[in-house]
């Protein structure tokens, strides 16, 4: 501290360039040369002007600088200066969020219905869509439509579709509690799996070679796609239909939402194959049905959840511990979640009144953007590979894609995609 006091101690000037003569004489003759100038004789007058010259006393300045003075001492180090003049890193300009889809799709027969999932986006980029009784494929590098397959009326609708981690195969739920694996890339049904449900199949979640699937019986069934007999865990702990299911990025966590308000936590390494699971945390704080379930990319546990009309709340969770951190009431349905896998943002989707699309900032869940355009609830949003692009399907039968999440600054590598969960079905008979 003593070495700063020094670094900013007065400049004494070099004592050369001053005439301490002359500045004696004018802070104590001169005055009273001033003093007495009312009395003094011409003749005398004229003798000290004439001096004054002489000796070059007509000077104004007590204190001189001959020389320019130094430049002044930076009192503090560089890299601890808040200057704006010179600031040490350039602030980061805001990003540019379109107010309006940047493409428009129409997709009749759209089932409006809360509780399924018929949107999803494979990591080979192609968007598969149920509508009614068909599932279609969306190639987004070409924008060519093809048709994967029409199931029987006895078996549809579709109630929900869900990629493999490969991108190349579907798994695809029916209304008649059955679930159909399909090769995209053949156009190749591989297999049917029996008997995991009573009635129909609304959600499911991959987890490397297992399928898990939620079904209106209010089961839940972990399938090993890779074998004969498929079921090798169940979870039961709802009481209603399960219509969200999500597994954590490590694959160690699985979240499930239902009609009975209720969201599970699940671990997998609790997981029993001779008897139902129990839940890792029973999460009762939501009003009304909870379907929109995400698990955040930059905090492994943090899960944000979302409540139907009754409930419209968006809330997160600690999984590890059970403790809800926030609850942000959004004002209305909350019917699908996204985090933005490049910043530390939130996209909902909702139903009445509005039917938008809010872009939250995270934690402080500021809103940064409102996307209308659907003329009914938006239930259903899925994120391409990239993270870039989010597509929404409504009520109103349309297919929107909204560029909302920007594009990342520094492209990351796609991880390598494992392709066991199907290296084995050509042993299923």
């Amino acid at each position: 501290m003593l070495y700063w006091y020094w670094q900013m101690d007065r400049f004494i000037p070099n004592r050369s360039a001053m005439d301490f003569d002359y500045a004696h004489y004018m802070l104590t003759e001169g005055r009273k040369v001033k003093e007495n100038q009312a009395v003094c004789s011409p003749a005398r007058e004229a003798y000290r002007k004439q001096l004054a010259e002489t000796l070059n006393m007509n000077r104004t300045r007590i204190l001189a600088f001959k020389n320019k003075p130094p430049t002044p001492v930076e009192l503090f180090p560089t890299q601890h200066s808040t200057s704006s003049v010179q600031p040490t890193k350039s602030a980061k300009s805001r990003r540019h969020i379109p107010q309006s889809s940047e493409r428009t799709l129409d997709a009749p027969d759209l089932v409006d219905d809360f509780y399924l999932n018929l949107l999803d986006w494979g990591s080979s980029n192609v968007l598969a869509i149920a509508l009614g009784n068909t599932v279609y494929l969306w190639d987004a590098s070409e924008s060519s439509t093809s048709e994967l397959v029409t199931v029987d009326d006895e078996n549809g609708p579709v109630t929900s579709v869900s990629w493999a981690p490969d991108g190349r195969h579907i798994a695809i739920g029916l209304n008649n509690s059955e679930v159909q694996l399909w090769d995209s890339a053949s156009n190749r049904q591989l297999r049917t799996l029996r008997g995991c449900h009573r009635s129909r199949v609304g959600s499911m979640a991959w987890n490397n070679h297992i399928l898990t699937t939620g079904g209106m019986d209010g089961h839940i069934v972990n399938n090993d796609v890779r074998v004969r007999s498929h079921i090798v865990e169940t979870y039961r702990g709802h009481q209603q239909e399960v219509c969200g299911l999500k597994w954590s990025a490590s694959g160690q966590q699985l979240a499930s939402g239902g009609n009975d308000n209720l969201v599970h936590i699940w671990d997998r390494s609790m997981a029993s194959s001779n008897s139902p699971t129990q839940w890792l945390h029973r999460l009762e704080d939501h009003t009304s049905a909870v379907k929109a379930l995400a698990w955040c990319p930059f905090q492994s546990n943090l899960l944000a959840s979302g409540g139907g009309g009754g409930d419209r709340t968006i809330k997160f969770w600690n999984t590890h511990t059970g403790a809800c951190l926030n609850s942000v009431d959004t004002g209305s349905q909350v019917c699908a979640l996204l985090w933005n896998k490049n910043e530390r943002e939130l996209l909902s989707s909702h139903g009445f009144t509005q039917n938008q699309l809010i872009l939250w900032k995270y934690p402080s869940m500021v809103k940064m953007a409102e996307l209308t355009g659907h003329t009914s609830r938006v239930l259903y949003m899925a994120q391409s590979p990239d993270g870039c692009t989010v597509a929404s399907a409504a009520g109103d039968e349309t297919l929107r894609f909204w560029n909302v999440f920007g594009v990342p600054e520094v492209a990351k590598p796609a991880p390598k995609v494992n392709p066991e969960p199907f290296s084995h079905l050509n042993r299923i008979r």
